[in-house]
């Protein structure tokens, strides 16, 4: 039998909730960004949830329990061209490595004082490459404007600072002279389930029920 020349990464889980001080009835906006080795193969890119509204049960916390769930291949999870083949025993290159998997966009708005939508929060983080279930708190941030003028028709209006195109936030050009503040935490589960990776030599480590918790973002 021939061997594979893809490997298959396959990501479920949810948006579980976010912790928005201050903030009520948001609502979340999520999109994968991958590059050009990977290809989509089942599942859905991008999709938007309910709103959701504190409770007397969690009065800090806005629960979603939004579910993701897509299906990548591609030849190469890395950027650059310097790991050690891709057969048996291919080994990782001595310098860092720049992970170049998929990456989850969010983006959470909700109303302003004049019921408005306005946006509450963007983060991103990479989907996890080692089977298992995982588990995610992103920090969050928003844009800032450059003056008090600005700030203060921008409330009046209603036209708070964000970008055109969530995606920027997964891309590291023309971040350094973007003003932001941190605003706000989500967190999201992933279940992930590789096939054919190791027969391509890449290892990952070992797959876990519980996976690690840790705090990511910009």
């Amino acid at each position: 039998m021939a061997a594979p020349s893809v490997f298959l990464l396959a990501v479920s889980g949810e948006i579980e909730s976010g912790e928005f001080p201050g903030f009520d009835d948001l609502y979340c906006k999520f999109s994968f960004v991958y590059g050009q080795d990977w290809v989509p193969t089942a599942g859905l890119e991008e999709g938007i949830s309910q709103i959701t509204s504190k409770s007397s049960v969690s009065p800090t916390t806005l629960v979603w329990n939004f579910p993701i769930d897509i299906t990548f291949k591609s030849t190469n999870p890395f950027g650059c061209e310097c790991w050690g083949g891709s057969g048996p025993g291919a080994k990782a290159p001595p310098h860092p490595h720049f992970l170049a998997g998929p990456q989850i966009v969010l983006s959470v708005y909700g109303p302003d004082f004049f019921g408005h939508d306005v946006v509450r929060g963007y983060g991103a983080v990479h989907v996890p490459f080692v089977p298992g279930r995982h588990k995610r708190t992103i920090a969050m941030f928003v844009p800032e404007s450059t003056s008090r003028l600005q700030q203060l028709t921008s409330w009046f209006t209603g036209r708070r600072p964000e970008f055109t195109d969530p995606k920027v936030v997964a891309q590291g050009e023309g971040r350094e002279v973007t003003r932001v503040r941190s605003q706000g935490f989500v967190t999201i589960s992933f279940n992930v389930i590789t096939k054919d990776l190791h027969k391509l030599g890449y290892d990952v480590g070992q797959g876990q029920s519980s996976g690690p918790q840790g705090l990511q973002g910009l």
